[in-house]
């Protein structure tokens, strides 16, 4: 007998379309005013749960970026289930290829070896009439079913061309020729051969699917004519399929129960691992605010519990060196302010002493007449220190206060500048204004913001080698900028950065012609702080140096940017190159 062949069709499924509907809400009627037209409560629902869902994942999002342990129990649960669906979509081919292929071979056989018997029955019929060839159809075709197997079989006899004697006989109601596949019927009717191919069985269950199945067909003459037919034999693989849908729920379901667990595992694992580390990162955070006391819970003896005994052993050492830095901090200040003080009432008699001296000199031989000048000049510088002494230690204890009021800058820089003429007259050094600005009012403390500037200009009159000096001034709408530029011995970048630090001379051997304390610019800094202010300092070796003093014009105003350049534009750049620039910017920037 000629083997089956397989022919190429598609399963014929018929599948019903839903309708699909317009839905209309209340505010989507058109009215026939001007009026607007209200959202319906359907529109109001749909942004509500807009706005819950962009919520949830803004929510998720920040969760996201924060927690390392919702991170890896999500990234493990995504990985997780990437995974099942390949092993599962794997299993699920292996053991559906399985399960057809073994009974395809038992259902050809089968159908081989039927049609091929029912074949020869038709042939050897002595039938020579209508009535016997249609009881000798019939029972061939009911001798074809078989309803005992996992899937059952059943047989339809189609006519395939010429006049029809016999017609359609089929032993399953509900299945008509016009199921069978089309491939499968042109397949037959052009040959003896026995074909195969898929098609899908009418359930008639409400609610149920075409059922697959796999039918088998060939041709056959019927008596007395030898009219041609086609005779077809189809399995119900309805029970092999459910048993293949268990084996997919089982699947799934194994595959949910295992990425729970597995999820659960990782939480456990991520957890016990997280834990600490958050708990160190809350204690830092702590000890960073200033609670000193803090320590992480140990326990156990795993890498963790030594991490943590390591971590309170350096979080007790930075508590008790803190501790002594702040004392010593404490006492130091103190020790200033009383000795400033105690100070005050000697210095002044021996200034009075000495300003008696210094009248008189007129009348002392030279030596004594040079003793008291030195001895009115120290005086002199004593007192200047004790006074920036005593202002310090009012910075440190707190009760420096600012009196804002509005002054015009233009105004303090000139006199700031009168007050220091006498030195630049001595050091010939000549001071320049360089502003296209004639009046900048701001909320400052004239008495702080003068003493900025006269520290500004005199620091830039000792170092700038009887060289030109200017002052710039600028404003915007938010800020107003002062910047004092000389061109005198300059500064490198370690230098511009310790500018503000107190009692720090950028050289200490140098001599010093006016005395200074090396407080000036300290206190500029802290004057500068009460303002909320910028002060910044650039230099070059032997280029000079500039200070930048930044204002808000309003007190409570934060600085986003300064009306200067640092150093300032109008200078051109020393041997074709744009200057370096060191910031010592105060707090409030």
């Amino acid at each position: 007998m000629t083997p089956a062949t397989a022919v190429r069709a598609a399963p014929a499924a018929g599948a019903a379309d839903p309708g699909s509907a317009d839905v209309a809400t209340a505010g989507d009627t058109p009215s026939g005013g001007g009026k607007p037209r209200e959202p319906g409560p359907v529109a109001a629902r749909l942004h509500t749960a807009s706005v819950r869902g962009h919520s949830m994942l803004q929510s998720v999002a920040q969760r996201w970026r924060r927690s390392l342990q919702f991170r890896t129990v999500v990234a493990t649960m995504l990985l997780t289930s990437v995974s099942f669906v390949a092993v599962g979509g794997f299993l699920s081919n292996q053991i559906a290829g399985a399960l057809y292929d073994q009974r395809f071979d038992q259902f050809s056989a089968e159908a081989t070896e039927e049609l091929t018997r029912s074949k020869a029955v038709f042939k050897e019929s002595s039938a020579t009439d209508r009535d016997t060839t249609s009881r000798l159809v019939l029972d061939s075709v009911e001798a074809l079913v078989s309803l005992d197997t996992d899937a059952p079989r059943h047989a339809i006899l189609v006519p395939i061309s010429g006049d029809v004697l016999i017609p359609t006989t089929v032993s399953q109601n509900g299945v008509t020729a016009g199921m069978l596949p089309q491939d499968l019927q042109e397949a037959v009717a052009d040959g003896p051969d026995i074909h195969w191919a898929p098609m899908q069985i009418p359930v008639t269950e409400s609610g149920a699917t075409d059922a697959p199945g796999i039918a088998f067909g060939t041709q056959v003459q019927l008596p007395p004519d030898q009219a041609s037919y086609a005779l077809y034999v189809y399995y119900d693989l309805s029970a092999m399929q459910s048993t293949l849908d268990d084996i997919h729920r089982v699947l799934w379901l194994a595959g949910v129960l295992l990425l729970l667990v597995i999820g659960a595992i990782a939480w456990y694992v991520t957890r016990s691992v997280v834990r600490p580390v958050s708990h160190a990162a809350s204690v830092s955070e702590k000890l960073a605010a200033g609670q000193l006391q803090e320590r992480m819970e140990v326990s156990g003896e795993d890498e963790v519990a030594r991490l943590g005994v390591s971590f309170n052993h350096m979080a007790g050492s930075l508590q008790d060196q803190i501790t002594q830095l702040a004392q010593l901090s404490q006492m130091q200040q103190r020790f200033v302010s009383d000795v400033s003080h105690e100070l005050r009432t000697p210095l002044t008699t021996v200034r009075m002493a000495a300003e008696v001296l210094h009248d008189a000199r007129a009348e002392f031989n030279p030596v004594n007449k040079r003793s008291a000048e030195i001895l009115f000049d120290q005086v002199e510088r004593f007192q200047a220190l004790l006074a920036d002494l005593l202002e310090i230690s009012r910075f440190d204890a707190g009760a420096a206060v600012l009196e804002a009021e509005s002054v015009d800058i233009v105004q303090l820089v000139q006199h700031a500048i009168e007050g220091a003429g006498p030195l630049a007259e001595r050091l010939g050094s000549d001071v320049t204004i360089v502003s296209q600005e004639t009046r900048c009012i701001v909320d400052a403390d004239a008495r702080r913001i003068d003493r900025i500037l006269r520290n500004l200009i005199v620091n830039a009159l000792e170092h700038g080698e009887a060289k030109p000096m200017e002052v710039h001034i600028a404003s915007s709408p938010e800020a107003v900028a002062v910047a004092v530029r000389d061109h005198g011995i300059g500064m490198t970048t370690l230098q511009a950065s310790r500018a503000f630090d107190r009692f720090w001379r950028a050289d200490p051997a140098r001599a010093r012609t006016t005395g200074g304390s090396g407080l000036g610019l300290s206190i500029a800094m802290e004057d500068a702080h009460l303002h909320n202010a910028w002060l910044e300092a650039w230099g070059r070796p032997g280029e000079g140096a500039c200070f930048r003093l930044t204002l808000p014009r309003t007190q409570g105003t934060e600085l986003t940017s300064s009306p200067l350049a640092l150093p300032p534009p109008t200078l051109p750049p020393v041997g074709g190159r744009e200057p370096e620039r060191t910031l010592g910017r105060s707090e409030g920037e």
